[in-house]
């Protein structure tokens, strides 16, 4: 193996830093560079997790362990294909792992699914996450909402609609956003999912903490199924948590969470913004695919959210496989038309699609990382013949930002925390971070606010 081999991650997001960890680990000499967009890292954990979701937040120990190293270094606010190039990247360095998760959604492909009101689920995740890409949300002139998706972002975002505000004021939304969510008239919140409840990718916890919210009616529109054989013990639990929120009466309630499975979109309606959507009945024809009976029912909605996937987007100077949303890879090596690219991995989502939990992260970088070491123990990949990323961006005149950067953010976030009585406030804005980044302190209101200098 050659001597102080160099590795450039691009992702700080869960995945590339599980591939950060299971590198030190695998090697005592490798020196690694971790690029992103973002002065913060954490990706997907810090705006995709919930707020009120704070034990999975604690996963950001384990992922900053890395960051601990000196053989590791961070290079916020650096955009491939902006600020350097991938090719840039293969002469600098021995391997690079693209780690940069599923950053588009899927659409539900329907009439009127343009109209004001309709967005996707990971817009307003990253909203109340604090994302400074985020748009605001305003809710006032929502009554009813509805999400398509059984899993559990369609899950989340039913639940910060329909939580009470005591529920959220202790997590570390932006004040701006809790203020809309404490101030909303939200009455019905619907979740439709095209299947069965059965075939639900729900986890049994995160659906029983919504059937439970206190003051939810659940509204079960279809009776739920008998246990079908042979079925796995979350799908058991899913159901019989569903039977118990069927017979489930709240007194008074603030709001009703209806659940409607069987059933698909087949228009949005409104003018401008959606007043109405239009289901489908389904049911499964005899190759087992989801087809419409032709049974119709209307729904009014003012908010419609589509949780029904995420996918990747094209790296620019990267493979990239339009139909699956990946970058082409065998066994983690990324591939193209003319086969190997030696010195090309690529981890998470951006690798297997948006699958599995964060935790799934851990065993397929090390995995990914496990093929890396074996290839340069073996002199399979081209040493580097440029500079590394430091001096690219030195030589154009870029400053990316630091770890300690992002220690001076985080120092700022639980600052605010302590004046709102909470353990942080989200600096949310672009506006916000590059301030702290360049000057040390916060030079604007810490909400959403135009985009990066």
């Amino acid at each position: 193996m050659r001597e102080h081999p160099r590795v450039a991650i691009v992702g700080a997001g869960p995945s590339g830093l599980y591939a950060a960890g299971a590198l030190l680990k695998g090697s005592g000499d490798v020196r690694i560079d971790i690029l992103d967009r973002l002065p913060t890292p954490y990706g997907l954990l810090r705006y995709g997790v919930a707020p009120d979701h704070t034990s999975l937040q604690g996963i950001q120990r384990v992922l900053a362990e890395p960051f601990a190293s000196d053989r590791v270094r961070f290079f916020g606010l650096v955009e491939l294909g902006h600020d350097i190039t991938a090719d840039e990247l293969r002469r600098g360095y021995d391997a690079v792992v693209y780690a940069a998760g599923a950053a588009e959604d899927r659409r539900l492909d329907v009439r009127g699914e343009d109209l004001l009101g309709s967005r996707s689920a990971r817009e307003f995740v990253a909203w109340y996450c604090g994302h400074p890409d985020a748009e605001p949300q305003s809710l006032a002139d929502v009554e009813a909402a509805v999400t398509f998706g059984v899993g559990n972002v369609a899950v989340d975002v039913a639940r910060i609609l329909l939580a009470a505000p005591e529920r959220l004021a202790t997590t570390d939304m932006p004040e701006a956003v809790l203020a809309e969510l404490a101030a909303h008239r939200v009455a019905d919140v619907w979740v439709v999912g095209r299947r069965g409840p059965e075939h639900a990718t729900f986890t049994t916890t995160e659906l029983r903490e919504l059937l439970t919210l206190d003051g939810v009616q659940p509204v079960l529109h279809d009776p739920i199924p008998e246990d079908p054989e042979g079925a796995d013990r979350r799908v058991r639990q899913n159901l019989g948590a569903l039977r118990a929120a069927a017979e489930r009466v709240v007194d008074a309630p603030h709001a009703r969470l209806h659940l409607a499975f069987w059933r698909r979109p087949v228009e949005l309606v409104g003018v401008t913004g959606v007043r109405a959507v239009v289901l489908e009945r389904t049911g499964l024809d005899s190759s087992g695919r989801v087809v419409g009976t032709g049974e119709r029912e209307v729904v009014p909605a003012q908010l419609v959210l589509r949780a029904i996937g995420y996918r990747g987007k094209p790296l620019p100077g990267v493979p990239f496989d339009p139909e699956a949303g990946v970058v082409p890879n065998e066994a983690g090596r990324v591939v193209d038309a003319a086969g190997a690219r030696p010195g090309e991995y690529v981890v998470g989502w951006i690798k297997r699609g948006p699958l599995g939990v964060i935790g799934t992260n851990k065993s397929d970088a090390a995995a990914t990382v496990t093929g890396l070491l074996a290839d340069l123990e073996a002199g399979l990949l081209p040493a580097p013949m440029g500079p590394d990323a430091a001096e690219v961006l030195t030589g154009r005149g870029r400053a990316a930002s630091t770890f300690a950067d992002w220690e001076r953010i985080d120092a700022a976030e639980q600052a605010a925390g302590e004046r709102f009585g909470r353990p942080r406030v989200k600096v949310a804005t672009w506006h916000a971070l590059t301030d702290l980044v360049r000057h040390g302190r916060p030079g604007g209101p810490l909400e959403h606010e135009g985009d990066p200098a």
